[in-house]
């Protein structure tokens, strides 16, 4: 079949960069070749010494086509995303192409503020920056486009699957699952799964002269950190976070280029270990039985405000907050840049261990089952009557659910990890369609961030394949520090094209006796006294004793399991 350039244009900030990236995956998926243009790239490449009058930009965007025509004749598909704000250009670059997809990224101005996170549009409008395309310098919007996209509005998804629409209705591509606007397999937070683990060269290179590096230990949580970058579940990360990245996050919850990321996931270390390491260079990374485990590009070294970090990113101060306790007890440098890590075996150790755990694994167990759409929950606990509700009421929307528990380092009253396995696996075994089911192992550990870490679970379930997304009540919340549908608020507040996953909000589900089953608020007229619950206290009790849990709370198959458990 034909190839063709697709031509992203619109405002910076509008996502052209995101949606062309997660288009060449999806290219690439149904064995198409490929190559992306970015704008940015681009001008430190092709375009060095080029400025910002018209002359210079249409420089740019007419080498920019040359090389798309080059690339399309060739049999290769071309995306370029470049603001190309002049009509005039774009039609002389279409003209020279003939097989040419012209795909508006439209976003509003007042929208295109708020994601501002280097603070250009401000400085534009303030008279700082001149020629800044939309404030102060033109952008002719295309009149004819063969796509207009709406960034502020559609997810991800449904604006790749769009373009892909229209690619198939111009005989591009042969017709498929995505005319739906749903995708194969969702696309990755950033557009490209980030792999950062050494091929077999590399990883034997790095052991042959690590004892010639200077080194730093990573705790159980930083070495889970370092593993979930490499392997992609944490994209677009590609390694600790620097500063100014850091600093966006913590104010803003997006990285310095304006994507969405809504946690610091950083590398503390004491000022001592700090001091011992070079400014910049090659770090070996070791584990705390002294094993390599990894190498660090260290680029800077820097202080941070730990105060002003546990209010914006949990919300209060309070050591009693668990999360907040982590992070005062951290390191006070904070190490910033790119890691490699030796490869790993792509699963946890133990009785989780034959559970796929990266995105990668999971990502081709979905492919095999042919879904389109998946469902991902997020647990630390047994799944009880109230989750498998919500987890069905989900399962009709789309072809199948991942049920994804965390199962790195949780409070110490948790269940163990090994034994909420179990239950999984009863309760999957009884009660679930097979072939509709997934169980996969996230092997993080919990911040217990509330809202913030509600956002952070959606985008790594996105990683994981993911175009769904479950949060109910008190997500990721611990005690007195969050009201119950905070994370609901914050996700929704968030433009749908950066979430990139579709939340799927729930209010809390509990057995009602009179209406004889599981409901919600917006199901059940009954009162509260007709609704069974037990307290955590009463559970433990029942447990602690060898007694079944009732029913109405928990299937028997789970409850034998915590019982056998609980009893020893």
């Amino acid at each position: 079949m034909r190839t063709a350039t697709i031509w992203l244009t619109g405002l910076s900030g509008a996502g052209k960069s995101t949606i062309a990236n997660a288009l060449a995956q999806e290219l690439r998926l149904r064995g198409k070749s490929v190559e992306v243009l970015d704008g940015d790239v681009v001008r430190t490449n092709l375009s060095r010494g080029l400025g910002f009058s018209k002359e210079d930009r249409d420089t740019n965007i007419l080498r920019i086509g040359f090389v798309c025509h080059l690339l399309t004749r060739n049999g290769a598909f071309a995306i370029g995303a470049a603001i190309s704000p002049y009509r005039e250009i774009r039609e002389q670059v279409r003209r020279q192409i003939g097989d040419f997809v012209e795909v508006y990224v439209h976003c509003p101005l007042e929208v295109l503020l708020r994601r501002d996170v280097k603070g250009l549009y401000a400085k534009a409008l303030r008279g700082e920056i001149p020629n800044f395309t939309g404030v102060s310098d033109p952008y002719e919007a295309p009149e004819r486009p063969e796509v207009v996209v709406h960034t502020d509005q559609e997810t991800l998804e449904e604006s790749v699957g769009k373009v892909l629409a229209k690619l198939e209705e111009l005989g591009y591509l042969e017709r498929g699952s995505s005319a739906s606007g749903t995708r194969t397999v969702a696309g990755s937070h950033g557009g490209a799964l980030v792999q950062r683990e050494l091929g077999a060269d590399a990883a034997r290179a790095l052991l042959e002269r690590a004892s010639e590096l200077q080194s730093v230990t990573l705790s159980p949580r930083q070495l889970s950190d370092a593993r979930l970058i490499a392997n992609g579940a944490f994209s677009p990360l590609q390694g600790f976070l620097q500063q100014e990245d850091y600093r966006a996050v913590v104010e803003q919850m997006r990285l310095a280029d304006g994507r969405l990321w809504p946690l610091p996931v950083t590398l503390a270390v004491s000022d001592n270990a700090a001091s011992a390491l070079p400014p910049q260079g090659e770090v070996a990374l070791r584990d705390t039985d002294g094993h390599v485990v990894g190498l660090m590009e260290l680029a800077e070294k820097y202080g941070y405000e730990k105060e002003r970090e546990a209010q914006l990113v949990y919300r209060t101060t309070d050591k009693a907050h668990p999360g907040v306790a982590n992070l005062y007890s951290q390191g006070d440098v904070l190490l910033g840049g790119s890691i490699a890590m030796l490869p790993s075996n792509g699963s946890t150790d133990g009785a989780v261990g034959r559970y796929p755990s990266s995105p990668a694994q999971v990502r081709e167990e979905i492919a095999r089952r042919g879904w389109r759409t998946m469902v991902g929950f997020q647990t630390r606990n047994p799944v009880h009557r109230a989750h498998e509700y919500i987890q069905k009421c989900a399962m009709e929307m789309v072809d199948g659910l991942l049920l994804h528990p965390l199962v790195g380092e949780t409070k110490s009253d948790d269940i163990p990890a090994e034994v909420r396995m179990r239950c999984y696996e009863a309760l999957l075994g009884a009660y679930y369609p097979a072939q509709r089911a997934l169980l996969a192992v996230f092997p993080a550990f919990m911040r217990y961030a509330g809202p913030r870490e509600a956002v952070f679970h959606a985008l790594v379930r996105k990683n994981y394949g993911c175009t769904h997304f479950i949060v109910g009540r008190d997500h990721a919340g611990v005690g007195r520090y969050y009201g119950p549908y905070d994370a609901h608020a914050l996700l929704s507040s968030i433009p749908p094209a950066d979430l990139g996953v579709t939340p799927v909000f729930y209010e809390n589900a509990f057995y009602c006796r009179r209406c004889g089953a599981m409901a919600t608020e917006k199901t059940c007229p009954h009162p509260e006294e007709s609704r069974f619950s037990l307290s955590g206290t009463q559970v433990r009790e029942i447990l602690a004793r060898g007694g079944i849990l009732p029913a109405e709370l928990t299937r028997p198959e789970v409850s034998k399991v915590l019982s056998v458990a609980g009893a020893k």
